[in-house]
């Protein structure tokens, strides 16, 4: 458990709608679902974290045993918290019960902030994933942490799943020495997909359904009380009394949640003048979709560029020259002293991991569990299944294995990023064969599920922890092939795009005349938009001379 909280692994991350960071969770029921899972995705998007996985095994422990905390983001210690007798092991953000539990902070009133508090975001979700087998169960243990060592975090959403039920829970401090905290969790419907991004995202709630809502016994009370509302209990709005709408949480938070809507329900289309500030009509908090939602279709949502849709990134002269679906930091840049911004979607460059978390409730935990994760862009990474019942993170994804300021050729992490920042600078050329390879490697991973699974539960018979075993080294050969065809896709693509040229090949072979020479290089230069812009700025400068022609 210390090594838990003193970990300097962030796989959490402190955002605010009007910073750099940013979240993106998606949450499935088990009837919205083409196979009856329920699914919660998540991306971790910072500069400053670093992509890789954690596993921390079960424990047991000696009465009256404490154990130190320290910041998930300063690292600085916070103080004790007594121990459980047992723990459950944790495979990142999902545990062996299969309950998950992800996060997006929505920062809120600023003066509620109480930095006494012993516990963040980050130490609240490892710890209760340690203490929980539902997530119910979970939903209790968080609210009885931070009333009895205080919440030192802001506003956070939490999205928190188990195989039968997925929940939506937002919660905020109450300020500087005020222990605790205020909160509200909803029941997302079976049928339903809900998502959140940075904003907090719960309007009105059910004040007598304690089977779909629960809440702090103050939530509404201290909104009172701080002046945030004084209107009847019944209208009480918890987004509009904690986290207030703004510019930065429509057009960079809720248009991610805009974008995922649209693309299951395209009812949702509608709300896009909301997104552009054109409406006040906020969106549901969840959607039923018009299809049954499969694993590769979230996969795909997390690789969301608002393609299609007046948000796209790929009209402007941004876009120049090989059509980029992203624009490069900072978010806010100025123009003859007006602020100007770029699009905030679900995959960029800033992503340092995402996942998408499968729990099964017909199949054993340890089996029915999947984190499927990635590391870097979500665009280009590739989603490896690493079940519940590991015993080891795939040596590509352990912690430790190079760092932000440390390059390794052993860690997915960096590979990717190599592979990823190639595709930036000839994006139209190079992302379709990424993607190509993308595709096949995880549609073989997907194809070969039944018979694993099927092996993994027939030694499962026999013992958990021959599975187990199975299960770990499964993992373990899957990431090793990823990494070494991830690394022939790199030199694959260095050689054909290499000094803006494009060398011929043919099923990944390239040509040549018979003698080790490329044949008919290609020099496509770049787009005929490009190029009239170039004129438009700089007139005849570069006219060619009918004479000398």
């Amino acid at each position: 458990m210390k090594h838990i909280l003193k970990s300097a692994v962030l796989l959490s991350l402190w955002v605010s709608a009007t910073n750099l960071w940013a979240g993106t969770n998606v949450m499935v029921g088990k009837s919205a679902s083409k196979d009856g899972s329920t699914f919660c995705t998540y991306s971790a998007d910072s500069y400053y974290l670093y992509g890789e996985l954690s596993f921390y095994p079960a424990t047991f422990n000696a009465k009256y045993m404490q154990t130190d905390v320290y910041g998930w983001d300063t690292h600085k210690y916070q103080g004790k918290i007594d121990e459980v007798s047992e723990t459950y092991a944790v495979l990142g953000n999902i545990n062996e019960h299969q309950v998950c539990i992800t996060e997006s902070t929505f920062g809120g009133r600023k003066e509620l902030q109480d930095t006494t508090g012993v516990l963040d975001y980050g130490n609240l979700i490892y710890i209760t994933l340690q203490r929980s087998k539902t997530a119910q169960e979970a939903i209790q243990v968080m609210s009885d942490l931070v009333n009895h060592y205080g919440y030192c975090s802001t506003g956070e959403t939490f999205s928190i799943a188990d195989p039968n039920e997925i929940w939506i829970m937002e919660m905020i401090g109450k300020g500087p020495d005020i222990k605790g905290a205020v909160w509200v969790a909803l029941k997302v419907p079976d049928d339903c997909i809900c998502a959140h991004t940075n904003h907090s995202r719960i309007t009105t709630f059910p004040l007598n359904d304690r089977e779909n809502c629960r809440y702090s016994r103050d939530v509404i009370s201290f909104a009172k009380e701080m002046g945030y509302f004084n209107g009847k209990n019944k209208d009480f709005n918890f987004s509009e009394a904690y986290d207030p709408m703004s510019f930065s949480a429509r057009r960079f938070c809720d248009a991610r949640v805009w974008s995922i809507y649209r693309k299951v329900n395209p009812e949702m289309e509608k709300y896009i003048s909301y997104v552009l500030g054109k409406s006040n009509e906020q969106m549901p908090l969840w959607v039923k979709p018009a299809n049954k939602v499969s694993l590769l279709e979230l996969k795909n949502l997390m690789r969301d560029h608002f393609e299609n849709s007046p948000l796209a990134m790929t009209e402007d002269v941004g876009s120049e020259p090989f059509g980029a679906e992203y624009r490069f930091e900072p978010r806010f840049w100025e123009v003859d002293g007006k602020t100007y911004f770029n699009e905030s979607p679900i995959a960029s460059p800033k992503n340092a991991f995402s996942f998408v978390a499968q729990m099964r409730s017909w199949l054993p935990n340890k089996i029915g569990g999947v984190l499927w994760f990635g590391v870097d862009d979500a665009t280009f990474t590739v989603y490896v299944p690493i079940y519940c019942g590991t015993t080891q993170v795939p040596s590509c994804f352990r912690t430790g294995n190079g760092s932000l300021l440390e390059f390794s050729w052993d860690a997915a992490y960096w590979v990717f990023n190599w592979v990823s920042n190639m595709a930036y600078g000839k994006y139209k050329y190079m992302a379709p064969d990424i993607r190509r390879v993308q595709a096949e490697f995880e549609q073989k991973l997907e194809d070969n599920l039944d018979v694993v699974e099927e092996a993994a539960q027939s030694l499962y018979k026999k013992s958990p922890d021959y599975a187990n075993r199975f299960l770990t080294e499964y993992s373990e050969n899957q990431a090793a092939i990823m990494m070494k065809q991830w690394k022939e896709l790199g030199e694959f693509l260095m050689v054909k795009y290499a000094d803006g040229n494009i060398k011929r090949e043919r099923k990944g072979r390239f040509l040549d005349n018979g003698w080790g020479v490329p044949e008919d290089i290609q020099t496509p230069g770049y787009s005929k938009s490009f190029y009239q812009r170039i004129i438009e700025e700089t007139g005849d400068k570069f006219k060619v001379d009918e004479e000398v022609k």
